[in-house]
């Protein structure tokens, strides 16, 4: 891989995994879920739709492409967005993006409810068991002081909302246009499902802080991200890109824990490692293809899942 390459993953690392920083952010100083989904919608758009320009590409035509943007835009962007922002209020930056991790492993299962992925036998079946084990080491049900929430179970719902996503992507999107302008147009139509949420969003009252955090949020975690993984694709392949999504949960948990001061605890530590081998052996023989249905169908936070 070229020096090129590697800074460029380096940096779509840290910008992904920072996206739950962000979101923390936000949320502390100001900002309900609503507002932050709709504005980091709105300037992710704005992002693409000057990337895209710049790169000579257009927004598609037709009713049937923007049909299917609408579907994913719900379930890749509108849905998952506003889970993570739900479910940050009371679980830690960290966890979220270690939860954010189990996208792969709600797609495999997925694909095999739905026939379209073989049966799970040997090592891919073997991946899928561990990678829920760690889900639930993390969780902890167990134990007075695990995880088990709404919260937490509104960052497990938006890493499951991604799997369908994906999937649906994969099918209806794939190859339909140039991948700037299909995400710039699934980016828009997102900011309008969230703006249906705007008579509950609640009284706009941000300081500073929230309102640098939500613009990291939706130029650089939601629109440079998508540029930078396509370049990313198109130098080095879709698999060697997907293996950014391994490095999410430990930028996520570095930050929070060097600038929020969150804990994390040995638990959590053992369960992200269970998971994430977990999620490497589940995933044999689908990095190629589900890589190249995300590089190409929109703009998503991970590969793994992003926030």
């Amino acid at each position: 891989m070229s020096l090129a390459s590697t800074a460029r993953m380096a940096v779509l690392a840290l910008l992904w995994g920072s996206g739950f920083l962000w979101i923390k952010l936000a949320l502390d100083h100001g900002l309900t879920p609503a507002q932050i989904t709709i504005a980091r919608c709105a300037l992710g758009t704005a992002t693409l739709l000057l990337l895209a320009r710049r790169a000579g590409q257009r927004l598609p035509r037709g009713r049937r492409v923007w049909g299917h943007l609408a579907v994913a835009a719900l379930f890749c962007n509108a849905v998952p967005f506003a889970l993570f922002s739900v479910g940050e209020q009371t679980v830690d930056s960290g966890v979220a993006g270690v939860l954010n991790a189990t996208t792969p492993l709600w797609s495999l299962l997925i694909g095999v409810l739905l026939g379209t992925d073989r049966p799970l036998a040997g090592t891919r079946l073997a991946g899928l068991l561990l990678g829920f084990t760690g889900t639930v080491l993390v969780f902890a049900p167990w134990h007075r002081s695990g995880l088990l929430s709404w919260g937490a179970l509104a960052l497990l719902g938006a890493a499951a909302s991604y799997a369908v996503a994906f999937a649906y992507m994969a099918r209806h999107l794939t190859g339909r246009g140039a991948p700037l302008g299909l995400s710039a147009a699934q980016l828009l139509a997102a900011t309008g499902w969230t703006a249906l949420s705007l008579p509950a969003a609640g009284p706009l009252a941000p300081d500073l802080t929230a309102l640098l955090a939500v613009t990291a949020l939706g130029v650089l975690g939601t629109g440079v991200t998508f540029h930078l993984n396509y370049r990313l694709i198109a130098d080095e392949g879709p698999t060697t890109a997907a293996t950014v999504g391994y490095l999410l949960p430990v930028v996520s948990v570095t930050l929070g824990a060097v600038l929020l001061d969150e804990r994390v605890g040995v638990r959590v530590v053992a369960g992200m490692a269970v998971l994430l081998v977990g999620v490497g052996l589940a995933g044999r023989g689908r990095a190629r293809r589900e890589g190249s249905a995300k590089g190409t169908a929109a703009a998503t936070e991970a590969k793994a899942g992003p926030a």
